[in-house]
């Protein structure tokens, strides 16, 4: 249980990237109150919480009413989660994040915890993909249980770390932020051939 709550929990805490949430939530509330700026972390959270459990717990019945199998799934999902360790690995990631926060702010949304952060910054594809796979693997209510206990943690892990986006911008700097992300990007893409391998295992077995 400990192994697939590791593996679960560093899956999510690749895909979602709190120390890449930070930033972004930190240049959209630029100003804002500190009051409001912790309204808005919990709220953002709390959505995109609400959301992946959604697709952990309903997201295998939606595959099977739709026709698709879960190895099917496993492969597709494999693939787009190494195009985004692809993007980390280049900063393409950041680039997009960091160009739609200044969409956002340059329309002067004041309230940003649903879109851009809850959807699609936390709440993306990938960690969608991630959840479902990760759930889809678990065999049994207690492997399930593992999995969300992991999700949990790293939501409560992205929380931290949007409400101590400023000081902890100030204290990584820009250049280390980029070498944390590329590494990350690294073992992403690892994470990612292996949903590929098992979706073809399970397919050709």
């Amino acid at each position: 249980m400990s192994a697939l709550f590791a593996s679960a929990f560093v899956t999510f805490l690749l895909v979602i990237d709190p120390p890449g949430c930070a930033p972004i939530f930190a240049g959209l509330t630029r100003g804002a109150t500190g009051a409001h700026r912790r309204t808005m972390a919990i709220r953002a959270v709390l959505v995109a919480s609400a959301i992946l459990l959604f697709f952990a717990l309903l997201g295998e019945d939606l595959l099977r009413a739709l026709g698709i199998s879960l190895s099917a799934f496993r492969i597709a999902g494999g693939i787009m989660l190494f195009l985004i360790a692809v993007d980390m690995v280049f900063e393409k990631r950041t680039e997009r994040r960091e160009h739609r926060a200044e969409e956002v702010r340059a329309s002067e949304v004041e309230d940003i915890s649903v879109f851009p952060m809850a959807i699609p910054m936390i709440a993306g594809p990938g960690s969608i993909a991630s959840v479902m796979l990760l759930t889809a693997r678990s065999e049994g209510l207690a492997e399930t249980l593992v999995v969300l206990a992991a999700l949990a943690a790293t939501m409560v892990l992205t929380l931290f770390a949007l409400l101590a986006a400023a000081p902890l911008m100030k204290l990584l700097g820009r250049k280390t932020e980029a070498m944390i992300t590329r590494v990350l990007g690294v073992l992403l893409a690892a994470l990612a051939v292996q949903f590929v391998l098992d979706g073809l295992h399970r397919t050709f077995s």
